[in-house]
C-alpha cells in the first residue's frame, strides 16, 4: 500500500507489529522523530492530542515526512476529529467509543480505531460498523487472558491492545489470533526526545518490526 492511498483501520493495524503512541511537547522534535521511526520501518504514527503542540506536530510531519502516515490519538469528540483531519491526520484513535466520534470520523473519511474494554463496548462499536478496535487499557483490563476470552464470541474482531504493553509482554499478545498489532509508548521515550537521540528511536522502531505476529 502506498502512503498516499486511502486506507482502512485494519490496514493501519496490519502495517507493522507496533503502533507507537507518541506524546510531543516540542514541535522541533516532530520531524526528526518521524523520520527516525520511518527509517526503522514504522510508518503509522499515533500522535496523541494530550498536549497543546500535538496538532502543529501532526501538521509538520504530514507536510515534511510524506513516508509517514500521521494519526491522531486521544480523539474524544467530533471537534477533535475535525481538528486532526485538518492537521493532516489520516487515521484516528479514541480512548473509548461514542456515536458522535464514530459519525464524525465517518463523515471525514477518517479511519477510526475506537477503544473498548468490555464485551458491551465491543458490541456497540461493532453495531456501528467497527471491527478493528483498540483494547485499552489492555493490561489493566485483563491482558492476554481477556483477549482469549473474547475470541469465542467476537472471532471476527481484530484488536490492537494498548496500555501497559512492553517489549516483554508484546510477543504473547501478538501471538493471539485476534490481535493485529499492539500499541506502545516505548518506541519514543521522553528522554530520547529531549536528548535528540534519533538513532535510539530508529533502533527501537527496527526492533519492534521484528516482533513476530
Amino acid at each position: 500500500m502506498a502512503v498516499n492511498e486511502s486506507l482502512s483501520a485494519l490496514q493501519v493495524m496490519q502495517d507493522a507489529p507496533v503502533i507507537p503512541v507518541i506524546v510531543l511537547t516540542d514541535t522541533r522534535h516532530a520531524v526528526p522523530m518521524a523520520r527516525a521511526l520511518v527509517a526503522g520501518g514504522i510508518r503509522m504514527l499515533e500522535i496523541t492530542l494530550r498536549t497543546p503542540q500535538a496538532l502543529a506536530c501532526m501538521e509538520l510531519i504530514a507536510q515534511e515526512v510524506p513516508e509517514a502516515v500521521v494519526g491522531a490519538g486521544t480523539v474524544r469528540s467530533a471537534a477533535d476529529a475535525q481538528a486532526a483531519a485538518m492537521a493532516g491526520a489520516r487515521f484516528a484513535v479514541s480512548p473509548g467509543y461514542t456515536h458522535a466520534v464514530g459519525h464524525a470520523c465517518h463523515d471525514l473519511h477518517l479511519p477510526l480505531l475506537p477503544s473498548v474494554a468490555s464485551a458491551s463496548e465491543i458490541m456497540m462499536a461493532h453495531d456501528a460498523g467497527f471491527s478493528a478496535l483498540k483494547f485499552f487499557p489492555a493490561m489493566q483490563a485483563g491482558g492476554a487472558a481477556m483477549l482469549k476470552a473474547w475470541y469465542g464470541p467476537f472471532g471476527d474482531v481484530r484488536f490492537c491492545p494498548t496500555g501497559g504493553v512492553t517489549p516483554g509482554n508484546a510477543p504473547d499478545l501478538l501471538a493471539l489470533p485476534n490481535v493485529a498489532c499492539v500499541g506502545g509508548s516505548w518506541l519514543v521515550p521522553g528522554d530520547a526526545l529531549t536528548q535528540g537521540d534519533w538513532a535510539r528511536i530508529e533502533r527501537l522502531a527496527r526492533e519492534a518490526t521484528q516482533l513476530a505476529r
